[in-house]
């Protein structure tokens, strides 16, 4: 089989991603945080290892500030309801996942700024939806649907010039393009592990900024305090309730650690190039309609596209069926991005690469593409 479906999550991950999982499976299990004796003491001391990589990544100054979460929605409905209230407005973009539409559509009032047909939105757009009580602006790092990537620097440097807040969701991100939380300016943001990160499922993150005022949606489980009824009031106890995935948490240093040697921007390029090759082959293709943007530079690895008069959740499953692809159709979870690109109606096929995709596997879904164009025809 062929995978094509890194959006969703890296399939293959390195080989001491696994050995690393096995070994702290059976070595690492203990409960960090809850006892003293040597195997929660190692279990923490391995698990702090981790979160130090994780400040290196992201350029962290603090590893307190960081808590882990099961994947990247838990972590956006931790930053999102923790902070908001039914008082505040907030401010997101078209081409949001529903992990961030759907807890910001409970929590309170927001207004989406509306994005064209590629995926981008305007600055210029969200100066203008701030009111006098809006709280924080959210935006996707890039889109899990086409691979737009969105201007987080400049979404920043608006929102801390009128005093908000800035949230960034960075799932589709995180491990395969540059992020500097000091230098992009965000205060807080979610991220997954198994996507970009390459790490087990099971391990995600929320970074918090300092002195930014957030309250536990789950509490209880902590370890600390354990005299008190009322949730610790600091970091990361705070957010990080029951029990850690050690093992997970722990494999996740070393395909952060192989990140790091060849850095996000490398990856990113790789990924990237992989997708404008696709782009570039699927234009030579009648019958094919490419949504998001072509060879520019803010883009991902992720291509969205349909044979025209076939469904898109046929025509994935044809690929997968017939030739052995696995890529993605439908609305993603991200039903306003489809409004955005012109894909409402019939969603899209997303094939998206990885750290272990090659040139190959663009030729062999542009062939498979090819033929079921024919078929179609």
């Amino acid at each position: 089989m062929l995978y094509l479906d890194n959006a969703a999550t890296s399939f293959k991950k390195p080989s001491r991603v696994y050995f690393s999982m096995m070994k702290n499976t059976i070595t690492n299990s203990a409960n960090s945080g809850r006892g003293g004796h040597f195997y929660s003491l190692r279990a923490t001391k391995k698990i702090y290892d981790t979160t130090e990589a994780i400040c290196t990544l992201f350029n962290i100054e603090n590893p307190e500030r960081i808590a882990y979460t099961q994947n990247a929605t838990y972590a956006l409905n931790m930053g999102i309801l923790g902070v908001l209230d039914k008082n505040s407005h907030v401010i997101i973009t078209q081409m949001e996942h529903n992990s961030v539409i759907r807890p910001v559509t409970k929590a309170c009032r927001h207004s989406v700024i509306k994005a064209d047909r590629h995926g981008r939105i305007r600055p210029s757009d969200i100066l203008r939806a701030i009111r006098y009580n809006t709280k924080m602006i959210i935006s996707t790092h890039a889109s899990n649907v086409c691979g737009t990537i969105m201007p987080i620097s400049k979404i920043s440097e608006i929102a801390h010039g009128n005093g908000l807040l800035f949230m960034v969701d960075a799932a589709q991100t995180a491990g395969c393009l540059p992020i500097d939380v000091q230098k992009d300016g965000i205060d807080i943001m979610a991220f997954s592990g198994h996507k970009g990160l390459m790490t087990p499922m099971g391990v995600g993150g929320l970074y918090v900024g300092e002195n930014i005022d957030i309250e536990p949606i789950i509490t209880g489980g902590t370890g600390s305090l354990s005299e008190s009824a009322v949730q610790p009031d600091f970091m990361p106890d705070m957010l990080q309730s029951g029990t850690l995935n050690a093992p997970a948490i722990i494999a996740a240093k070393e395909s952060i650690d192989l990140i790091l040697k060849e850095t996000p921007g490398a990856i990113g390029d790789k990924e990237r190039e992989l997708a404008v090759r696709l782009i570039e082959d699927l234009k030579n293709i009648d019958k094919i309609q490419i949504y998001g943007l072509g060879n520019e530079k803010d883009r991902n690895g992720t291509v969205a596209f349909n044979v025209k008069g076939l469904d898109s959740v046929m025509c994935a499953q044809i690929l997968n069926d017939e030739y052995k692809i696995c890529t993605r159709g439908g609305w993603h979870c991200a039903y306003p991005a489809h409004c955005a690109l012109g894909s409402e109606k019939n969603g899209a096929v997303r094939a998206s690469f990885g750290y272990f995709n090659t040139a190959r596997d663009v030729q062999k879904l542009t062939d498979a593409v090819y033929k079921i164009s024919k078929k179609f025809n």
